[in-house]
């Protein structure tokens, strides 16, 4: 199977703010390893034999529940233990599992910023595919500037799911996803942008990146 390339993310502390840059609170991050590339169409083929005709592109259109379930493929091809198990549409994290993961949001943000406070890690143009390139689709992978970790794409080309719920007070059923796609604007392509939806809605600018815990 094509390698799933991962970076290391050190330890640290994600520090929240308001709409005016104000910290509002600080979350403790342990050392994790994220996929340097969104999850490509070339993969989830490789995997489950569903792919389209761009194999370097993200793979789209994957509900939450069909990400988990990518995330134990991916573990048992590598021969790793499968992090979610499923009773109906209830989804259990294993979190001493050594396998493949969705990251949590606050993992995607710091994974994002890679130590910076700024809502964007580099010029857009440079960094993201957004409203401002004027593509309709997704594009291949890598082919803007990675952040300070080496991770392309964390911005711009497709939204990524996290593992969190959107409001646990509300529903469970709705998931997080963040940052921005290649028709949004600067306003929606930023490290702390939160959107959410369904777990078992698909869109066409929504995709994954596996994460793993450190062993």
């Amino acid at each position: 199977m094509t390698d799933i390339e991962l970076a290391r993310i050190p330890a640290g502390e994600l520090v929240r703010r308001d709409v005016r840059g104000r910290a509002r609170g600080v979350i403790p991050i342990e050392e994790f390893a994220i996929g340097a590339y969104p999850v490509t169409e070339e993969i989830v083929a490789e995997l489950i034999g569903e792919g389209g005709g761009h194999p370097r592109r993200p793979a789209t259109a994957l509900s939450w529940f069909r990400a988990v379930r990518l995330c134990n493929a991916a573990s048992e091809w590598e021969g790793l233990d499968p992090v979610y198990t499923f009773e109906g549409e209830e989804v259990t994290w294993h979190r001493d599992a050594d396998g493949f993961r969705l990251p949590t949001e606050a993992e995607w943000e710091f994974a994002c910023r890679a130590g910076s406070a700024a809502p964007q890690y580099g010029p857009l143009r440079d960094v993201a595919w957004t409203a401002l390139d004027g593509v309709r689709s997704p594009q291949e992978v890598g082919a803007k500037l990675p952040n300070l970790h080496g991770l392309f794409d964390t911005l711009g080309n497709v939204w990524e799911w996290c593992w969190d719920v959107w409001d646990p007070e509300q529903s469970d059923d709705v998931r997080v996803f963040r940052g921005g796609g290649f028709s949004d604007d600067a306003w929606a392509v930023r490290a702390d942008t939160r959107r959410g939806a369904s777990a078992r809605s698909t869109h066409a600018d929504v995709g994954i990146r596996f994460a793993r815990s450190s062993s």
